[in-house]
């Protein structure tokens, strides 16, 4: 039998500035009835920043399975009720890893239930692809104009250059190319 994955919950919530207070209350109510649930590993919240009305909360459980029993739970539900005039949902994202590469385009929900999430190895091989040309390519025309200095502000320098254009332009289109290998279903482990 496979081993579960475990899985995050990444919530965007946009907080009427006079709740802010409630707002961590409440929070701390939704922490204190999950740690209750099995397969439950933790959990936090974040701001954008000191004065920002947006919160990052994020959870954690140890399974799909046990993730969805939570999710589907009347103590959940109750608790999400609670904060109707508190706070706003922007954005909900379900994380095992760094899937997040190999969504479609546009997708802010990945329901992971109906994903195929590709092995770590294909994930590899898929940001390798595109990394390691553009990298040679970078260390080819870029580097040599750079001797001068320090090995520090290359490295930054080229890191700020490759980071977008792998992110924007590069791992989408190879992605996108390897989606039939990616979205592939694994194999079942025989016995």
């Amino acid at each position: 039998m496979p081993q579960a994955t475990p899985i995050t919950v990444s919530i965007t919530r946009t907080v009427l500035p006079e709740h802010h207070r409630r707002f961590n209350a409440w929070v701390q109510a939704g922490q204190d009835l999950a740690r209750e649930w099995d397969g439950y590993l933790g959990s936090g919240w974040i701001r954008t920043s000191p004065n920002s009305n947006e919160w990052h909360v994020l959870y954690r459980f140890s399974s799909a399975a046990t993730l969805a029993a939570w999710d589907d739970s009347e103590e959940r539900r109750w608790w999400i009720n609670s904060a109707s005039e508190l706070v706003e949902i922007t954005k909900v994202e379900h994380r095992t890893g760094i899937e997040g590469w190999f969504e479609h385009p546009g997708e802010t929900t990945v329901n992971i239930s109906e994903t195929v999430v590709p092995p770590r190895w294909k994930q590899a091989v898929s940001i390798f692809l595109p990394f390691f040309p553009l990298s040679l390519l970078a260390n080819l025309l870029l580097v040599p104009h750079l001797r001068a200095w320090p090995v520090v502000l290359v490295v930054l320098l080229t890191t700020c250059i490759l980071t977008p254009l792998m992110t924007y332009i590069f791992l989408p289109v190879t992605t996108r190319l390897l989606r039939p290998w990616l979205s592939k279903p694994r194999r079942p482990k025989r016995d």
